[in-house]
Formats: C-alpha cells, sequence, structure tokens
C-alpha cells in the first residue's frame, strides 16, 4: 500500500488561530491532496472555526479547554491509517509532512516527530529553547535518550500509536506525555529535521514560558513517579534515612557516654523518620510491580492494533 493509497488524517488544534488556520490547512491540502484535514476548535474567541471551514477543513470542536483534551478527542473520533499532529500556529512547514510519512513507513516507526530547525532567530525564543533543552535533558536522563525535541507539535504517527495511546494530560504537557508513553514501550520512533518559522505578525504564542515550563516539568515528576516507582521512592526514603542518621548520632553518643537519652523527642524524631524510610522503599517495591503489570497492559493494547502496511 503506498502513502496515496493510505487514509492519511491532518489533525489541527486550533485556539483563537483565525490569522492563520487558512494558511495551514491550504498548506497541508498542498502537501497531502488525499488526506482530510480536521481542525479541532477549542473554544476559540474569534473566527477560527468560521475560517477553517471555508478553506475546506473538516472542523469540530472540544469545550474542555486545553490542548491534552483536544488530542484526546482527536484520537478517539478520527479513523486513519497515519495521523498528522500539527499546531494551527503556521509555523511548522507542511511540505515536509510526505518525508515524514515516507520515513514512518518505510521504516515501519510508530512515531516521528519534527525536530524544528528554526529559519529565523524569533522563530524560537530564547526562553522556549532553554526550557526545551532544559526538560528534554531531564527526560533523556531518566527514561533514556531518544529525543533532542521532546516539545514540537509537529508529528506523525501510525495508527497502532494513536489508538493505545492514552491521553491524561490537559494541555502543553502532552508532548511529554507522548515522548514518554513511547520510551517506556520501546516503540521505534524518529526525528526528522524539518524548518520551523516565526509566527505571522499579529499572531502570538498560547504558550507561557515559565507557567507551562512548571506544568511540563510537573508532568515529567509524576510520570517518574508513576512510571519509575522504585527509583523515586527508594530515593526518599534514602534522603529520610540519612536524616534519621543525622539526628540519631548526637543522641548515640550521649547515651554510650552516660548512658541517658536527654532528647527524647529528637529521638521519637529519628524513629519516624527510619520508619518512614522502610515504608517508602516498600511502597516502591509493591508500586513497581504494579507498574510492571500497567505497562504490559499497555502493551498489549498496543499490539491488539493491526500493524501499518508496507509500502
Amino acid at each position: 500500500m503506498t502513502s496515496t493509497q493510505l487514509r492519511i488524517a491532518v489533525l489541527v488544534p486550533c485556539y483563537n488561530e483565525e490569522g492563520t488556520v487558512a494558511a495551514v490547512v491550504a498548506g497541508f491540502r498542498k502537501a497531502l491532496p488525499s488526506a482530510e484535514i480536521y481542525v479541532y476548535d477549542n473554544n476559540s474567541r474569534d473566527r477560527t472555526a468560521a475560517v477553517a471551514r471555508e478553506a475546506g477543513a473538516i472542523v469540530r470542536s472540544e469545550g474542555r479547554q486545553g490542548k491534552g483534551h483536544v488530542v484526546r478527542r482527536m484520537f478517539a473520533d478520527v479513523e486513519a491509517d497515519v495521523y498528522v499532529l500539527v499546531d494551527g500556529d503556521a509555523t511548522y512547514d507542511a511540505p515536509s509532512a510526505p518525508r515524514m510519512i515516507d520515513r514512518l513507513l518505510d521504516d515501519h516507526l510508530d512515531m516521528v516527530v519534527g525536530l524544528r530547525i528554526d529559519q529565523v532567530q524569533s522563530a524560537y525564543r530564547f526562553g522556549h529553547r532553554a526550557g526545551n533543552r532544559m526538560l528534554t535533558g531531564f527526560l533523556s536522563s531518566t527514561f533514556g535518550h531518544a529525543f533532542k525535541d521532546i516539545l514540537s507539535g509537529y508529528r506523525v504517527f501510525s495508527r497502532r500509536f494513536v489508538k493505545s495511546f492514552p491521553v491524561l494530560s490537559d494541555g502543553f504537557e502532552i508532548e511529554t506525555e507522548l515522548a514518554v508513553y513511547a520510551l517506556e514501550l520501546s516503540l521505534p520512533v524518529a526525528e526528522l529535521e524539518t524548518p520551523y518559522y516565526a509566527r505571522p505578525e499579529g499572531s502570538f504564542s498560547k504558550l507561557n514560558t515559565w507557567r507551562d515550563g512548571f506544568r511540563i516539568l510537573g508532568t515529567m515528576l509524576k510520570l517518574y513517579r508513576s512510571e519509575r516507582p522504585l527509583r523515586f521512592f527508594t530515593a526518599i526514603g534514602i534522603l529520610l534515612a540519612l536524616a534519621s542518621v543525622i539526628l540519631a548520632i548526637p543522641i548515640v553518643i550521649t547515651f554510650i557516654e552516660t548512658g541517658l537519652v536527654p532528647r527524647l523527642p529528637t529521638a521519637v524524631l529519628s524513629m519516624g523518620l527510619m520508619i518512614m524510610a522502610l515504608l517508602s522503599a516498600s511502597s516502591g517495591l509493591v508500586l513497581d510491580t504494579v507498574t510492571r503489570g500497567r505497562r504490559e497492559m499497555k502493551m498489549l493494547a498496543y499490539l491488539s492494533q493491526p500493524a501499518a502496511k508496507s509500502n
């Protein structure tokens, strides 16, 4: 089956993108003539939905605010063999889509991420660039090196990936969740360099560097806790145990010298911290077993979907 015979769906989440959505629809209509283009309006206060409909897109809506909610709805509703997910701000390169799809099919991959190569300095703000590097480094050290640009809003997916992916995020941290899901199940993925352009004049980014950066970091910590519970709770247990030992050392020295325990509250606190340390480590062991079972269920859900047919 060739890429022209595949059912290709272009998914465009939009929020107040009246000035750019028509260009996005036109660009992907030209790059992928046989694809169906879906624009999901996320409570826009302008004419985004109307403009997208006039441009020839299939327009649907999602009432719950946040990109994660929109992606969840898209993945659940749209039926296709290959999915192209792209932001509606006209910063991503539509002509790169056929190359990304060919890479997905030729190498039997489940996700191809558009690695952003900015064409002008203003395309990628310094704060966003630094935050992306920090978060990418954190993800690589935690879950294994696999991506250079985890926050890219331009991705191509197999049906297997889309229909087995449990979307849990609400907002912009959805990109992090997509990356962690792929890494946890060791799915075949790749990155492909694509041009990244500045937003058109009069268009503003919905991403807040600090607020959304902290939300993404919080999502990583939550995912680390849920996907690596043994490491997470063992680390907490070690910190509690160290605090307990530090508090206990002077008490033990005094007891050896005098046979007395003059600071009873400190002794009780030290003992309580050690008990909490043991409980934390035990929780990690139990949750690690639970996590393994959840990972097996995710893999079974993934394998229950048919593999993409070769070109």
